[in-house]
């Protein structure tokens, strides 16, 4: 897909943060845009707006059936509905740990099961967002670590799965200036404010820049987008160090070190 004009785009997550610039920047470049979110979302010029919770199975796929109603085709799909929760494996709730599952793993599941048909008949491209945290572990992660992880997989899968027929497109942001951090979850609600300090504090890339890394790899059928230099770095952890990454991280980023963080302002 080497150009966005004329096409016909569904991008989740739109009503802020890295899905409102991909709307923004479709638009700019032509295409038409389906933008759907729990929130509401602005209508445009170019923009038709969707209520969705891309947990809800049943309600993703009359999306899409209303999406190629109104439009007649879909040419770009982009999972990026999102949510965050700190909390450790012994103090997150079975309810927090679903959420988060529904919506950053699931959510992509039916975003993609919903939309493939329509894709292979367009010969379309499909964008799931992962993060670094679906490259590397975190203490305190685990939940978005599992559901970013199985978001990569998943993805990696279907690509070789739908190769030379669908374009798919794994993305890893690094720290993006989002409002991520006023809709996450905290196991303990004292940690909340620190918790979001942390995510702003990390937040080095700008959403308009996001997208327009993640555009470019649409662009050149890119198997993984990196977004940011912080994510290029996350991404080397592993490679160079196997499993002995895990004791970098634990001191920059167990809950001990967090509070200490957050203790500084």
């Amino acid at each position: 897909m080497r150009s966005f004009a004329g096409k016909v785009a569904v991008v989740t997550g739109a009503a802020s943060g890295i899905g409102a610039a991909l709307v923004a920047a479709l638009v700019a470049e032509g295409a038409q845009v389906a933008a759907s979110d729990v929130n509401e979302v602005e209508p445009s010029a170019g923009v038709r707006a969707y209520r969705l919770d891309v947990a809800d199975r049943d309600a993703v796929y009359a999306h899409a059936t209303q999406v190629v109603a109104d439009f007649g085709r879909v040419d770009l799909v982009v999972n990026n509905a999102g949510v965050a929760l700190m909390g450790t494996v012994a103090q997150m709730s079975d309810d927090d740990l679903r959420w988060v599952m529904d919506i950053d793993f699931w959510g992509v599941v039916h975003g993609t099961r919903a939309f493939l048909p329509h894709l292979v008949a367009t010969r379309g491209h499909l964008v799931n967002v992962s993060s670094v945290f679906g490259l590397i572990g975190v203490p305190t992660q685990s939940a978005y670590n599992a559901a970013k992880f199985a978001v990569r997989g998943f993805t990696e899968s279907l690509r070789q799965e739908v190769s030379g027929v669908v374009g798919v497109t794994c993305v890893h942001p690094g720290g993006i200036k989002t409002a991520i951090a006023r809709t996450a979850r905290t196991s303990d609600p004292a940690d909340r404010e620190s918790f979001s300090r942390s995510l702003d504090r990390v937040a080095i890339t700008s959403p308009e820049r996001a997208a327009r890394v993640i555009l470019d790899g649409v662009r050149r059928d890119r198997a993984r987008v990196l977004v940011g230099p912080d994510a290029y770095l996350i991404d080397l952890l592993p490679r160079l160090l196997g499993s002995w990454y895990q004791p970098l991280v634990r001191r920059v980023f167990s809950p001990s070190s967090a509070a200490r963080r957050g203790s500084r302002g």
